[in-house]
């Protein structure tokens, strides 16, 4: 990977990250703050199965996040980060609705996959 998709796939890893730790970042994608530190220095990059996830979590599929670090043509990310980038801002109340609805949606996906 050369100088300027490393330094693009360490502008996408930092906004992925967000607020979070390094430390709570890398716990999500399960690997050590020393791997999201070295990532975001672009002195490593992550293989296949942590670029597919970091791809996910900024809202893009695999072959989407390699174009986009290849400097081509992606479409437009969708409107799931609209979405989260709004929530950042509501008032905690309306959070709490959203987050009540997410924790119900993830207990009816359990109780289907038996889980």
């Amino acid at each position: 990977m050369n100088i300027e998709n490393r330094q693009k796939l360490s502008e996408i890893i930092r906004k992925a990250r967000g607020t979070m730790s390094q430390r709570a970042f890398g716990k999500l994608l399960g690997v050590s703050a020393t791997a999201v530190q070295l990532w975001e220095r672009g002195d490593t990059v992550p293989d296949t199965d942590n670029l597919a996830k970091l791809a996910a979590r900024s809202g893009y599929t695999l072959e989407e996040f390699l174009r986009l670090l290849d400097g081509k043509a992606v479409s437009e990310a969708p409107e799931i980060n609209d979405i989260v980038e709004k929530i950042q801002f509501l008032p905690l109340g309306q959070v709490a609705l959203i987050g009540r609805a997410v924790a119900d949606r993830f207990a009816a996906a359990a109780e289907v996959s038996g889980d």
